[in-house]
């Protein structure tokens, strides 16, 4: 659900090979069945169809003609930072589920150290190195290839995990578990994260986010989550609405009228557009209950 939204890791299988997916889940997304002949040519069900149906190229063709995959904006990620200190030259960040880079370079800009940046998209990570190059930041900024649950850093290396809208993927009880083991003592995890506003929500929205994504919760819990993993919370805040709308809807609203007229009558590249419209518009319609919550710890 791009309310969920960051085209990250989801897997799934195709026949025989166990293969990965990226996912911006997609609002009615991937607990759906798959279309029956009945369905075909419903509007409302292709509204629904789940992300990993898509064709991974397809994915990667659209999400990587703009800036983020999904909400946030350098303003927030600049907000977020302003609670870590003591990062240095030395110091060792890695930006887990980073897309093309559009949070990775507003780090790099305004914090030393070097920075890895790791999605599973190769078509994403070359036009994050890409940038890296364009902005001079390729000697200490470097995209590779990589999955969520297989990072490749050893134990106690980082000193800052970085992760906007991207840890769902794992989970994030999951994600703030296992990705503990390498930071440094006294390291900083930054993430952001779906959350409910409200401790009761219309009932649509609420099957809609239970569908797609159980672990979604109140804030309460997730600090807690977050606390119980071994972090001291020191901060969270609310990102504001524009990150949905001016830094994530509206470049793509912009972009889309090209895409379709580059696959013309093409039905998966009408229906991948149908469900990025949908879920604006569940947005649109729900957005004083949910949205994306940074989420700051200090390992302990």
């Amino acid at each position: 659900m791009a309310n969920i939204t960051k085209w990250d890791t989801i897997w799934h299988s195709r026949g025989d090979n166990a293969s990965w997916c990226r996912g911006i889940i997609l609002t009615g997304g991937r607990g759906l069945p798959a279309t029956q002949p009945e369905e075909q040519g419903n509007p409302m069900h292709e509204a629904e169809k789940s992300i990993h149906e898509f064709d991974f190229n397809l994915i990667g063709e659209y999400f990587s003609s703009i800036e983020r995959q999904g909400p946030g904006s350098p303003q927030a990620t600049l907000q977020a930072l302003s609670f870590i200190d003591n990062l240095a030259a030395d110091s060792r960040i890695a930006d887990l589920g980073c897309g093309t880079g559009g949070q990775t370079m507003v780090l790099a800009q305004h914090t030393p150290g070097s920075i890895t940046g790791l999605d599973l998209f190769p078509v994403f990570i070359d036009r994050f190195n890409a940038r890296a190059r364009e902005l001079l930041l390729h000697e200490r900024v470097t995209g590779v290839v990589g999955l969520m649950d297989n990072l490749p850093f050893h134990d106690e290396e980082l000193d800052l995990i970085w992760s906007e809208g991207a840890i769902y993927n794992i989970g994030f009880v999951r994600g703030v578990t296992e990705w503990r083991r390498y930071l440094k003592p006294g390291g900083w995890l930054a993430v952001s994260e779906a959350s409910w506003f409200t401790s009761e929500r219309p009932a649509e929205i609420d099957r809609f986010w239970k569908d797609e994504y159980p672990e979604i919760d109140t804030i309460p819990v997730k600090v807690a989550q977050m606390q119980q993993a071994g972090y001291i919370p020191v901060a969270t805040f609310i990102l504001p609405e524009t990150c949905w709308t001016e830094h994530y809807y509206q470049p793509q609203a912009a972009m889309q009228a090209a895409f379709l007229q580059q696959h013309a009558g093409e039905r998966a590249a009408e229906e991948l557009v149908a469900n990025i419209r949908h879920e604006a518009e569940m947005y649109a319609r729900y957005k004083a209950f949910y949205g994306y919550v940074f989420y700051i710890g200090r390992k302990v």
